[in-house]
């Protein structure tokens, strides 16, 4: 009898740790990043405006991760789907840019630029279209997108020049650059100068004369040129917005950084690469990528920085930059 009682109380004992085991692990469970809360699992999918579940899944562990490290205390993060179309047609622009704020229950989709690439005539071409990026990469003046982990950084403001507002009526273009610090195949954003500003630029620059001006030269001149909106264009391989989006993402990470994840890494492209070339479906290779994207370029490409790299600075060398021209002297008032 004694054995028994024993025996009895050991198993009760196991049974006790069993239970413990699998309360804490469950409890364990629900902090994990792919536990997605409820309100914005319904921001999930695949249409314009919505948010494909691995882009949400990775942008969210990674924003956890950051917080948990003390890195992060901005209660929103970012993240890019650069899959996607940023031109629908008709003037719209595909929403791939996300601004997620859990505390608050926030989700936006909004417009972005696409790194553009560059097409080095008779060597190598690596350009994207307006719509869909095929061309991805982290090498030194490609000025293609990467994909990966970023935390957003110092803001830095900068005196473009003057534009005509109205008749006889000019102001000053001062365009806000958040520098962005990159991990793994995007550790060089910093020194490729990637971030995150309005899409806007001065064009067709000329100087104008105007002393009485704080950003006058010694000669008293000052820029001036057409201001031109391209957030339905393509970017250097930075994120670009809509002067409005700009402005409100500016303020949010002004002095409190947080988190961007753009998607896709160069692992996802080679997947994709693959499945799209051995004929199987992206679903079934658990793999993903923007369908009507997908359809129009075939089959996505990463240039790595050791392959591009050489080519883009024999192609320098081949191709030497005619001397700069001075700045021509605005005509008429």
């Amino acid at each position: 009898m004694r054995l028994r009682s024993v025996s009895l109380g050991v198993v009760a004992s196991l049974l006790l740790v069993v239970i413990a085991l699998t309360v804490s692990a469950r409890s364990f469970a629900a902090l994990q990043p792919s536990d997605v809360p409820a309100w914005l699992q319904a921001h999930v999918g695949d249409s314009d405006g919505q948010i494909s579940q691995i882009v949400l899944e990775r942008a969210r562990a990674l924003y956890l991760k950051k917080v948990a490290q003390g890195a992060v205390r901005n209660p929103c993060y970012f993240a890019m789907d650069a899959t996607r179309p940023g031109d629908l047609g008709n003037g719209v622009l595909g929403r791939r840019y996300y601004v997620i704020c859990e505390a608050s229950q926030s989700f936006r989709a909004i417009s972005s630029g696409h790194g553009g690439g560059r097409n080095l005539k008779g060597t190598v071409d690596f350009s994207n279209g307006r719509r869909c990026s095929k061309n991805f990469g982290n090498a030194m003046d490609s000025e293609l997108t990467a994909g990966g982990a970023y935390m957003t950084r110092e803001a830095k403001t900068s005196f473009k020049g003057f534009y005509r507002t109205g008749a006889k009526q000019d102001a000053a273009f001062l365009r806000t650059f958040i520098q962005f610090d990159g991990e793994g195949e995007a550790a060089n954003a910093r020194q490729r100068v990637i971030g995150g500003h309005a899409a806007q630029v001065l064009r067709g620059m000329c100087l104008r004369k105007n002393p009485t001006s704080s950003h006058a030269d010694h000669d008293g001149f000052v820029p001036f040129g057409k201001l031109v909106d391209y957030a339905g264009g393509r970017s250097n391989g930075c994120t670009s917005w809509s002067p409005a989006d700009a402005g409100q993402i500016i303020s949010m990470v002004k002095d409190n950084p947080t988190t961007l994840y753009i998607y896709p890494e160069s692992r996802d492209i080679a997947a994709v690469a693959k499945a799209v070339g051995s004929g199987r479906s992206l679903s079934g290779a658990g793999s993903y990528w923007n369908a009507s994207c997908l359809k129009e370029i075939g089959a996505p490409k990463f240039w790595p920085r050791k392959t591009l790299e050489p080519i883009i600075a024999q192609y320098k060398k081949d191709h030497p930059a005619p001397p700069p021209q001075p700045t021509p002297i605005c005509k008429g008032p």
